[in-house]
């Protein structure tokens, strides 16, 4: 595929409606589809300052082709912050031309400038594609998830 030059920011207001389709493509990769309450909260804890919630966008001539959402909470195991990189997606033309690996960068960045001690995210097993660029950039620290719903 044909490398595009991509540029990278935090999601702003303006950018809801080119947002969503993305957030609608990773919840139907992962087969699940969440409210429209959980959708509008999610995205209004983006745009709140008080919130350890951000977005940030990749862009190729101004169109959205990936979007990665992160988080920053607390942790036994460091004294500053650790960052849940929590949702990645790309669309699907522009799949495998490194805007994935972008977007974890822009990750990185956020958490080195927070003073993070970590970065981490889950996948499912399944995502053969998306583990072939994670094996690549991260360590594989070998956790198998256990949840509960409640």
């Amino acid at each position: 595929m044909k490398r595009a030059h991509t540029t990278r920011r935090h999601l702003i207001d303006t950018d809801y409606t080119a947002w969503l389709p993305l957030w609608q493509g990773y919840q139907a990769f992962y087969q699940i589809n969440l409210s429209e309450a959980v959708t509008t909260k999610t995205w209004q804890r983006f745009l709140d300052p008080a919130e350890p919630m951000f977005a940030i966008g990749a862009f190729e001539d101004q169109r959205l082709v990936g979007i990665v959402h992160y988080i920053f909470h607390r942790s036994c195991w460091y004294e500053g912050p650790v960052c849940y990189l929590q949702d990645l997606f790309t669309v699907i033309d522009r799949r495998g031309v490194g805007i994935g690996r972008s977007l974890i960068e822009g990750v990185y960045t956020e958490a080195r400038l927070a003073n993070a001690g970590r970065v981490y995210w889950l996948t499912h097993e399944s995502n053969a594609p998306g583990r072939l660029l994670y094996d690549q950039v991260a360590e594989n620290a070998g956790f198998i998830q256990y949840r509960k719903n409640l």
